[in-house]
């Protein structure tokens, strides 16, 4: 058997999410089907780096798949796109060892996050940013804020609360925020996040810039370990997994 690894990109605006649930249509569902009339086996089957949410788009999902197929790179390349629908692209794939794990030999993922300052919100737009529209954000203020949350800390207060794992600590090695032309990017990148620790983080440094919260209250929120203490979680729409980084 070989084993492969891909690089997936994907628009999440109609998925119900990444991974395989039963009477709903995932990004998994559809990879998982395709390699299945690849290879006339029902048991084939593809294990990703990590879930999505539905309506959470990726750059650079990474998945791996084991075949007794040898086609080159962009046989695999060509033949999964051309079963896959057109939401759904494989953008890389390669051979890699045996002992490969898509998911656990991940050592971290990046992810951004869009606003859009546009007066009017474009219609192609509207499932890919979220609309800032008459909220006024004081950006040096998330800025600070963001500082606070960069580093190893228990993010239980960043995470939803029905986060499964017990260890909630994580490490954000490098969180920005951007304006370009008219959009308001957050880069965020980790060696792991928890069950929508992400978008808990936008939602909050939103917060901050619209006055709602202080920088000060991010680090106060962090130290409590208590999700009842943080605010909203941020729209799914706005979500992007840019790439997920390996140790080679």
């Amino acid at each position: 058997m070989n084993r492969v690894k891909a690089v997936v990109a994907y628009d999440g605006t109609n998925f119900s999410g990444y991974q395989l649930q039963p009477g709903q249509r995932t990004v998994q569902l559809e990879i998982d089907k395709a390699l299945v009339k690849i290879h006339k086996d029902d048991s084939a089957h593809s294990v990703a780096s990590g879930r999505t949410d539905a309506g959470v788009h990726a750059l650079g999902q990474v998945i791996h798949f084991d075949t007794p197929l040898s086609l080159p790179p962009d046989r695999w390349q060509m033949a999964l796109n051309v079963l896959l629908p057109t939401d759904i692209r494989i953008v890389e794939v390669m051979y890699v060892d045996a002992d490969f794990h898509a998911r656990y030999h991940a050592t971290g993922k990046t992810y951004i996050y869009k606003w859009s300052y546009a007066e009017v919100h474009s219609p192609f737009e509207r499932n890919y940013s979220v609309h800032l529209g008459r909220s006024k954000l004081d950006l040096e203020k998330m800025k600070e804020a963001a500082m606070h949350l960069v580093g190893t800390h228990d993010f239980t207060s960043y995470c939803s609360s029905k986060t499964a794992t017990t260890n909630r600590v994580r490490t954000i090695r490098l969180l920005t925020l951007e304006k370009h032309a008219e959009e308001l990017v957050m880069t965020i990148e980790g060696d792991g996040f928890l069950y929508n620790m992400v978008r808990t983080i936008a939602g909050m440094l939103f917060a901050v810039g619209i006055g709602r919260y202080t920088p000060e209250d991010i680090k106060k929120i962090l130290a409590l370990k208590d999700r009842q203490a943080a605010g909203k979680t941020a729209p799914a729409h706005g979500l992007y997994l840019l790439n997920v980084t390996y140790k080679d």
